[in-house]
């Protein structure tokens, strides 16, 4: 999975928001998941170390309201932010570019799932051919229609474990999923069933 942001840029980009106005913890990491479309959202771990060592340069100050801690930038940050201007410029252009690219690997992810569970399917059903034509005794077409509607059971059951236990890998690596992947997969979803459907009916 490619980086949104090199070593460095992330805190230059926390200046940078908090040049637009004081923000809170919880704050910061929102605008960073709407800025790049929710194919980026940094956990905790990520952000509040970043501000502390923000805070020892002097760069930002902090102040406790009710339960929020609450970030303004100081006067030496706006100087280091103007004097690397050209860089965050750089930083803002790469972070597009990464987005996309994010985007595009956890969709590839998403549609390799899915090729994989259909040609799981296929040779399930190539298996269940060749054993029928083995059978001395065929099943009745409702023992078999249950038997399938089993299988198909079990599949489903299968990619609702690995596709949770994919996205809570990734997510715990503080890795992002744009909305969009998930729309292509609802939609693939959908698609399928719709197949089904037309199937069943003949």
């Amino acid at each position: 999975m490619s980086p949104v942001f090199s070593h460095g840029d992330l805190r230059l980009y926390l200046l940078s928001l908090l040049d637009e106005s004081p923000r809170h913890g919880y704050d910061l990491m929102q605008a960073l998941s709407d800025r790049t479309g929710g194919t980026y959202s940094p956990s905790a771990g990520t952000i509040y170390p970043r501000l502390a060592k923000l805070e020892d340069e002097g760069l930002v100050t902090k102040t406790v309201d009710g339960r929020k801690t609450v970030y303004e930038i100081t006067d030496a940050g706006r100087e280091q932010l103007e004097a690397r201007r050209h860089d965050l410029d750089g930083i803002e252009a790469g972070l597009a570019d990464s987005v996309r690219l994010i985007a595009d690997e956890v969709r590839g992810s998403v549609r390799a799932a899915m090729k994989s569970l259909q040609a799981d399917l296929a040779a399930a059903a190539n298996a269940d051919r060749e054993s029928a034509k083995r059978s001395p005794q065929p099943e009745s077409p409702r023992a078999q229609a249950r038997a399938q509607a089993q299988r198909a059971d079990a599949a489903i059951a299968e990619f609702r474990v690995n596709v949770k236990a994919d996205l809570r890998s990734h997510v715990a690596r503080d890795g992002d999923i744009a909305a969009s992947v998930i729309d292509d997969l609802v939609a693939t979803l959908e698609g399928a069933r719709q197949d089904l459907l037309r199937a069943l009916r003949g």
